[in-house]
């Protein structure tokens, strides 16, 4: 090779480099400034739960070179956490990240969004959700609410609740007065319990003062951070009344419509990266949780096989009746079983059975 050529060759390897560290150090900026504020529905330390909001306002603040800013308030700083999605509708906040299961009595199949029962687990969940149907249905779902909907954090099952005494039989269920949320709460309800909502923030209080007899909420790592652990010693595993939990950034049409192309681009992959972001703390997050209540004498107990099988027969009623009497619930139940059964050859067949990551 001659000097010339590898002196050219030179110059050009060079170029690039310093054309790489450039972009690398310059952050891309939007076309123009966004300032949200942002009501939470949970507290923004719950793992998994809400932090991926506060992944999502660096990442955007830093890839935008600060031109968005999300500014998050606690629950009740601006509205109540039951409220956000009127005052997100409204235009009272630009937007808003919640539990969408929260606004059930208004719109029916926003709980299949939220986490249902003897649902999908996380990935199958994001393959229906970005691939499939999820997305597509849940846009058509809010426009008559003048919302645009983000999918903005996962995380895997729930615990099965807080209860003073041992589950054996769907019997005891009946009488019970039990915190429990989404389509859930309706199958405890057909078996007599005398189920009711509390917010996050006032479930301890509520064990405490013996308004409830149990409660569930959420992963063993969010539930220790809310000192459930501190009353009731019985945990109840699997978490069979939703198989994940999601979270949505909400945003006001006419605030979305308005924004340049890229500024929504940005938005988006913010919410993704969010998302992914979450999920790895949640899975981290939760062993260390279970090895602590093991230490501290709380008993986890798993539900036996049949009282699943038979909470999974009365769930397939309720739901059944539920898509008999709203539309879009039966239309995004159809897509979600549709799916399932899809996926179940994957799913069966593709991964190792759960024994396989027996280490004790």
């Amino acid at each position: 090779m001659s000097i010339n050529k590898k002196f050219s060759n030179l110059s050009c390897g060079l170029t690039a480099a310093v054309l790489s560290a450039s972009l690398l150090s310059t952050p891309a900026t939007a076309t123009e400034k966004v300032r949200w504020q942002v009501p939470l529905a949970f507290p923004s330390h719950l793992v998994g739960l809400t932090t991926p909001v506060k992944h999502l306002s660096e990442s955007l603040s830093a890839v935008s070179g600060g031109d968005i800013t999300l500014r998050y308030y606690e629950p009740g700083e601006l509205v109540p956490p039951f409220e956000i999605m009127d005052a997100v509708s409204s235009g009272k906040y630009p937007a808003g990240y919640t539990w969408v299961g929260y606004d059930q009595g208004t719109i029916p199949a926003l709980p299949l969004y939220s986490g249902a029962p003897f649902n999908m687990e996380p990935p199958a969940y994001l393959a229906w959700y970005y691939e499939g149907d999820g997305k597509k249905l849940l846009e058509e779902i809010y426009d008559a609410r003048n919302i645009h909907p983000m999918l903005c954090s996962i995380i895997g099952p729930e615990g099965a609740g807080w209860f003073k005494k041992s589950i054996t039989d769907l019997k005891d269920f009946d009488g019970l007065r039990i915190r429990f949320a989404g389509i859930g709460g309706k199958v405890l309800e057909e078996l007599g319990a005398s189920v009711t909502m509390v917010p996050g923030g006032e479930i301890f209080q509520a064990l405490e003062r013996n308004t409830i007899d149990a409660t569930e909420f959420s992963q063993p790592a969010i539930d220790k951070m809310l000192g459930l652990d501190q009353i009731v010693k019985n945990y109840i595993m699997p978490g069979w009344h939703q198989t994940l939990t999601t979270s949505h950034l909400l945003v006001n049409k006419d605030v979305w419509n308005k924004l340049e192309p890229e500024t929504r681009a940005l938005v988006e992959m913010g919410c993704e990266s969010a998302t992914l972001k979450g999920f790895a703390q949640s899975e981290w997050a939760q062993p260390t949780a279970l090895r602590d209540y093991e230490k501290e004498g709380v008993k986890a107990q798993v539900l036996p096989e049949q009282v699943l099988r038979e909470l999974q027969t009365v769930t397939d009623k309720v739901m059944d009746e539920m898509a008999a009497q709203d539309e879009m619930f039966k239309r995004v139940l159809t897509s979600q079983r549709t799916f399932m059964e899809h996926h179940s050859i994957w799913h069966g067949k593709g991964y190792l059975p759960r024994d396989f990551y027996q280490y004790d």
